[in-house]
């Protein structure tokens, strides 16, 4: 049974994937943890897409050599891009309010940021850059996007992260969405489906 190898211990992303990666016939999520490997991987990059390769290419290489052949090595990394922060605070999204905080300290301090930010001018996005790389270790960047604004409080307790403030085009947070609601148009949703259709296509017989 092919294995997509998720580079990451964030239970939050690993529910994402499973629940998306649900539809791929015969293949199961795991994380690092359950095959017993990992690598720690510093996030230099200055572009989602460099992190996710960091994160891909790191595991891979410490997947060992028996297993490559039923292993698919997936990275991610993703933020948000706020327009009134320059697109801020992007690949830094999660440590850009300093070391060891939360995600409701991270919200905060965005809310304060934007505070005297109008409302026409806290367009934001979120953004994910998947790193792919197959079982003959070709790797393959798949990207995914969702537009919305940023809110003036939080609401809801679904999903994780920046989703209590992130406010879709028709009014709704991303945190009062339900999974399969979320996973149909979220970044990573949309960047993890293009994935999932390289997987299905490369597990037909005779693909």
């Amino acid at each position: 049974m092919p294995t997509v190898l998720v580079a990451t211990t964030n239970p939050g992303k690993l529910r994402e994937y499973n629940h998306i990666f649900a539809s791929v016939p015969s293949t199961r999520v795991a994380s690092p943890n359950d095959l017993e490997v990992w690598i720690e991987v510093a996030e230099t990059g200055t572009t989602f897409a460099e992190n996710a390769l960091l994160k891909a290419r790191a595991l891979y290489a410490a997947v060992p050599e028996n297993l490559h052949g039923d292993v698919w090595v997936l990275g991610d990394d993703s933020g948000l891009e706020v327009d009134a922060m320059d697109g801020g605070p992007g690949v830094y999204s999660n440590r850009w309010a300093g070391p060891d905080t939360s995600a409701e300290e991270r919200n905060l301090k965005l809310l304060e940021r934007l505070e005297s930010v109008p409302d026409n001018r806290r367009g934001a996005r979120f953004k994910c850059v998947i790193a792919l790389i197959d079982p003959r270790g070709i790797e393959h960047i798949l990207e995914g996007t969702v537009e919305g604004r940023i809110a003036r409080n939080l609401q809801g307790t679904g999903g994780f992260g920046y989703d209590p403030l992130f406010q879709l085009p028709d009014g709704t947070r991303m945190s009062t969405l339900t999974p399969d609601q979320k996973n149909s148009l979220s970044h990573r949703g949309r960047a993890a489906a293009k994935a999932a259709a390289i997987i299905s296509e490369q597990n037909l017989p005779n693909a």
